[in-house]
C-alpha cells in the first residue's frame, strides 16, 4: 500500500514540476525584456555599491600623537605617560606595576605626580583632563 502511495506522489511531484517548468518558460519568453533590464541593473548596482564601499567608505585614521606640547608643559615624564596610559585602559595599581615591572608604591608615585601636574584628586578627574588636554585617546 505504501509503495502505491509513493509512487503517486512521485508522480505528482513530476506532474507539478513539469507544469511550473512550463509556466517559467511562458514568463521568461514573455517578459524576457524586463528580465534583462533587471539583471543588467543589478549589476551595475553591486558594481556601484562595492566601489564605493572601497573608494569613499575607507578614510584612514589619524595617528594620534598624544598632543606632545601639552605633556611638555605639563612635564610629563616617559614612565608618567605610561602609567596614564595604563590608567585609561583601567587598570589598578597593582596590575600596571606588574604589567610595567616596576613595584606598586613607584606606580602610586607616578599616579600622585600626575594628579598634581593634571590637578586633580582623582583618577576620573586626571583621565578627563589628560583627554581634554589630547594627551590620551
Amino acid at each position: 500500500m505504501w509503495k502505491r502511495a509513493a509512487a503517486y506522489g512521485a508522480f505528482l511531484a513530476a506532474g507539478t514540476l513539469g507544469l511550473q517548468w512550463l509556466d517559467y518558460q511562458r514568463l521568461a519568453r514573455a517578459h524576457s525584456g524586463d528580465i534583462y533590464t533587471f539583471l543588467i541593473s543589478l549589476a551595475f548596482l553591486v558594481l556601484g555599491v562595492y566601489i564605493g564601499a572601497r573608494v569613499i567608505g575607507r578614510a584612514a585614521k589619524p595617528v594620534f600623537d598624544g598632543n606632545p606640547k601639552a605633556q611638555a608643559a605639563l612635564g610629563i615624564s616617559p614612565r608618567e605617560l605610561d602609567v596614564l596610559r595604563e590608567i585609561a585602559a583601567g587598570r589598578s595599581n597593582k596590575e600596571i606595576a606588574a604589567h610595567l615591572n616596576v613595584s606598586p608604591s613607584t606606580v602610586k608615585t607616578h599616579v600622585a605626580r600626575l594628579f598634581e601636574k593634571l590637578g586633580a584628586k582623582r583618577r576620573t578627574d586626571a583621565m578627563r583632563k589628560a583627554r581634554e588636554l589630547g594627551i590620551v585617546p
